[in-house]
């Protein structure tokens, strides 16, 4: 009954006729349809009552008799204020909904009552300040939803008898500076979000004791200064997120004991100084994010030792120069992000023996004049980036031994002069980006031999003056763009043979004459 605003007769309507109803959903519905639907009805049958958005100021009292509800949504109900005490007389209620209802002040003591209650939504409750101590009686609770209650300033330390909390998300409870000592109590507690709790300045010793948790939260706790040591007791830890933890200067040697951690995030700790040698004890550890750890000066040898280390992301390190010969023992590495990394010279000639890597990330690596020809070793690699190398003057003839390659970025490496001709010999190559390689003057006739090439992109390769006549093989080609290939004289005729060919972009080619003829398949 969305928006039936209209219907006069609602008010007679007597859930005994009714004998089946157990959803009811009055979602947007005005103050005066509430009112009169539940006010004076039986309607001890229904399981789900949805009041979603409706501009209703209080809760009807006849409500609280509904003996056998067991979700009540309350979403965006923006003019509600209060929940009064009756609530506790549904004693089914296993899920109560307050999202959005950015009036409410608080929260009733006989909330507490409520011992079928299994999750509480209070996301977006912005003028909450506190909830009450006998929360801590919902026995049954296992979710606990509390994002972006930008006024919470504390949770009781009542919470800590939580017997079967699993979740508890704090996301953006920007006024929230501690947690009480008693959430080392929540014993089934596996996921701790407190993303985005900016006056957050230290996390209790007692966090050591959550033995169930699973994922811990701490992105944009921009005044968390340091982990305490405890942490390392945290054996059934998964996911460790630290992005932006900007005052973060340093981690616990005891790290290193989180022997079931996969997922690290230390992405834009722009104030963490070194890496623990522990961390190469994190044997089920498969990603490590390091982006943009600007302070952070080398990679530690003892990389090498994470032997499960899938995803490894090291872009925007402004003072990383090289790296370890030790990540040649990355066995399992499929993913190595090096992005930004404009004082980067050279790469490790061991990482010819990354036999899992699939995708190489080396874009915006201003200071990167030659790639190893042992990367040619590379077996598995799917993927090569290189966009924005700009002193990169040629490729190592090895690049022709990448039998797995499907894509080849090479855009913006201005001194890039000529491909060796052993490109040809990259048969899964699907994409090939040229793009804005303004000194590169021709293409190697092997060209031709990329059975497998889609895509050839040749946009603003401005000293390129010819195509190779073998270009006309490239069979399963779609797309040739050629724009502002300003010197480019004439194309071959053995272009009209591009049956597969959908997109041909000859703009700004002002030096080319009388090609039309050859278009004509």
């Amino acid at each position: 009954m969305k928006k039936c605003d209209n219907l006069p007769i609602l008010s007679q309507i007597d859930s005994k006729g009714f004998p089946n109803l157990r959803l009811v959903d009055l979602t947007e519905a005005s103050s005066t349809i509430v009112e009169n639907f539940i006010q004076g009805k039986n309607l001890n049958i229904v399981k789900w009552l949805c009041l979603k958005k409706c501009m209703i100021q209080k809760l009807p009292s006849n409500l609280f008799f509904c003996s056998q509800l067991q979700v009540l949504d309350l979403t965006q109900c923006q003019s509600l204020e209060e929940i009064p005490s009756p609530i506790s007389q549904l004693n089914a209620l296993q899920e109560l909904d307050l999202n959005g209802c950015s009036n409410l002040k608080e929260l009733p003591s006989s909330i507490g009552q409520l011992n079928a209650l299994q999750e509480l939504h209070l996301n977006g409750c912005s003028k909450l300040q506190e909830l009450p101590s006998s929360i801590g009686q919902l026995n049954a609770l296992q979710k606990i939803y509390l994002n972006e209650c930008s006024n919470l300033k504390e949770l009781p330390s009542s919470i800590g008898q939580l017997n079967a909390l699993q979740k508890l998300h704090l996301w953006k409870c920007s006024k929230l500076e501690e947690l009480p000592s008693s959430i080392g109590q929540l014993y089934a507690l596996q996921e701790l979000d407190l993303n985005g709790c900016s006056n957050l300045k230290e996390l209790p010793s007692s966090i050591g004791q959550l033995n169930a948790l699973q994922e811990l939260h701490l992105s944009w706790c921009s005044k968390l200064e340091e982990l305490p040591s405890s942490i390392g007791q945290l054996n059934a830890l998964q996911k460790l997120h630290l992005s932006s933890c900007s005052n973060l200067k340093e981690l616990p040697s005891s790290i290193g004991h989180l022997n079931a951690l996969q997922e690290f995030d230390l992405n834009e700790c722009s104030n963490l100084k070194e890496l623990p040698s522990s961390i190469g004890h994190l044997n089920a550890l498969q990603e490590l994010h390091l982006n943009g750890c600007s302070k952070l000066e080398e990679l530690p040898s003892f990389i090498g030792q994470l032997n499960a280390l899938q995803k490894l992301h090291l872009s925007w390190w402004s003072n990383l120069k090289e790296l370890p010969s030790s990540i040649g023992q990355l066995n399992a590495l499929q993913e190595l992000h090096l992005n930004g990394c404009s004082n980067l010279k050279e790469l490790p000639s061991s990482i010819g023996q990354l036999n899992a890597l699939q995708k190489l990330y080396l874009n915006g690596c201003s200071n990167l004049k030659e790639l190893p020809s042992f990367i040619g070793q590379l077996n598995a690699l799917e993927e090569l980036h290189l966009n924005g190398c700009s002193k990169l003057e040629e490729l190592p003839s090895s690049i022709g031994q990448l039998y797995a390659l499907q894509e080849l970025d090479l855009r913006r490496c201005s001194n890039l002069k000529e491909l060796p001709s052993s490109i040809g010999q990259l048969n899964a190559l699907q994409k090939l980006d040229l793009n804005e390689c303004s000194s590169l003057k021709e293409l190697p006739s092997s060209i031709g031999q990329l059975n497998a090439l889609q895509k050839l992109d040749l946009n603003k390769c401005s000293s390129l003056k010819e195509l190779p006549s073998s270009i006309g093989q490239l069979n399963a080609l779609q797309e040739l763009d050629l724009n502002e290939c300003s010197n480019l004289k004439e194309l071959p005729s053995s272009i009209g043979q591009l049956n597969a060919l959908q997109k041909l972009d000859l703009r700004r080619c002002s030096n080319l004459k009388n090609y039309l003829h050859l278009l004509t398949n």
